[in-house]
């Protein structure tokens, strides 16, 4: 059942629309007008390009657009989530202005004249889209928005596959229409995506359970994903060309630094259904790709999860279709996806490489106890040595199975070898200890 729409949400949202809409006009007529004076305006264009077709009948998902922004105001069913779509559409109206002033680029294909409704359609969009405001395009970053918010709300088939179609039309009419070369698409889709994560349809926002990190691991690895990421930045800009999409993992390995310094694992956007949502995973793709990839290779001699006691085991992050022998689920696991089917699964999202904080210890330990009745109960993170097994170690503190925690490490590296639980893990441990 859907739930229920909140009172007097039309109004709200035409309240958006008549500020957004003039805005948008004034911040992109304004920076178009002011490029178009510029001497220094350059272009990025690939050779592969000149062989892109010109179909003019794109200009009518091309305009679509317009008439789906206005749209996307009726579907929100509460305050916050029509308030953070709208700030969605701002921040990105921003950001691509931003991006249009300090590094303008015209678009360099001259079109012909083109009869009939489709020309009609194309002179009026020339007499207020003038060629220079081009990455990030601004018009893919309102469609990705656009397009997460109608993918949130249209279900049943078969509008979704038509509403996913029409969208990606939408997508290739930028370059079919020769309104923007290549490059404009994905640094718009960028900005699209960095928008919806800031501004989540439901949820915490990123910052508003953030706070500095005090630990000296957390900023070490903070500084080294902010090193990595200027490394791809640095390349990116100095090479060109196609070595610009290297902006891509650039910007995921940012997002990761910061949130090992200041957002946490929420920063990760990992839901109670171990998913991360979608602009947390588009974002951070190549970082989760890498991430996955590693805890593969650390884990192939060890691929099997191992029984610590009373049908608890200690594993790996499974895949899809990987616990089928198991009843449930305790993921610690905050920067990878859990992508297992399982009737119970309960989601404490830690960072890699550092010890749980022992209130989410506490909160595992009675998580493990509580679902541990519905049969065989998997614990895992990303490889199952130190955030699982830190865990698993709370709950037979917790639960009286071993009576000090020399007792109960011995017991989880006894039936996992190669367990890894530092000075920080012991120290949240024995807070647990303590309490007993």
């Amino acid at each position: 059942m859907n739930p229920a729409r909140e009172p007097r949400l039309i109004r709200r949202g035409l309240l958006w629309l008549l500020l957004l809409g003039p805005l948008f006009f004034l911040s992109y007529g304004l920076s178009n007008s002011y490029s178009a004076g510029r001497a220094d305006v350059g272009s990025l264009v690939f050779d592969w390009e000149r062989h892109m077709p010109l179909w003019p009948w794109t200009i009518v998902p091309y305009w679509s657009i317009d008439l789906l922004y206005g749209l996307s105001f009726l579907l929100p069913l509460s305050r916050r989530e029509m308030d953070r779509h709208a700030l969605a559409l701002l921040t990105a109206q921003v950001l691509c202005v931003i991006g249009f002033l300090l590094w303008p680029l015209r678009f360099t294909f001259e079109r012909p004249a083109l009869e009939g409704l489709f020309g009609m359609m194309f002179d009026v969009l020339m007499g207020f889209d003038k060629p220079f405001n081009q990455a990030p395009s601004l018009h893919i970053a309102l469609l990705v928005i656009i397009w997460t918010m109608f993918a949130r709300h249209v279900q049943r088939q078969p509008w979704r596959w038509l509403v996913h179609g029409w969208m990606a039309l939408i997508g290739v009419s930028v370059l079919t229409t020769w309104q923007h070369h290549f490059i404009d698409v994905p640094s718009g889709a960028l900005v699209g995506l960095l928008c919806v994560w800031l501004w989540p349809g439901h949820g915490v926002l990123p910052w508003q359970q953030a706070r500095l990190a005090r630990e000296r691991k957390r900023w070490l690895l903070a500084t080294a994903y902010g090193l990595g990421a200027a490394l791809l930045l640095v390349l990116a800009l100095d090479v060109g060309g196609l070595a610009l999409l290297l902006l891509w993992p650039a910007l995921s390995l940012s997002l990761v630094a910061l949130n090992y310094a200041w957002l946490g694992p929420s920063g990760f956007q990992k839901g109670r259904d171990g998913r991360l949502s979608s602009a947390a995973s588009w974002l951070l793709a190549p970082y989760l790709a890498a991430a996955w990839l590693n805890s593969r290779l650390w884990t192939r001699r060890h691929p099997q999860a191992d029984e610590v006691c009373a049908g608890v085991y200690l594993w790996r992050l499974p895949g899809a279709g990987q616990a089928s022998g198991f009843a449930a689920i305790v993921d610690l696991c905050a920067e990878l996806p859990c992508r297992a089917e399982v009737a119970h699964y309960h989601s404490l999202p830690s960072l890699d490489l550092i010890a749980p904080e022992h209130a989410t210890l506490a909160a595992a330990a009675e998580a493990i106890e509580r679902s541990r009745g519905h049969g065989p109960l998997l614990v895992c993170c990303a490889l199952g040595y130190s955030r699982s097994a830190s865990a698993v170690v709370a709950w037979l503190l917790a639960s009286g199975r071993c009576a000090t925690l020399e007792q109960a490490l011995a017991q989880v590296r006894q039936a996992r070898p190669g367990v890894v639980l530092r000075a920080a893990h012991r120290q949240a441990l024995q807070v647990l200890e303590r309490a007993q």
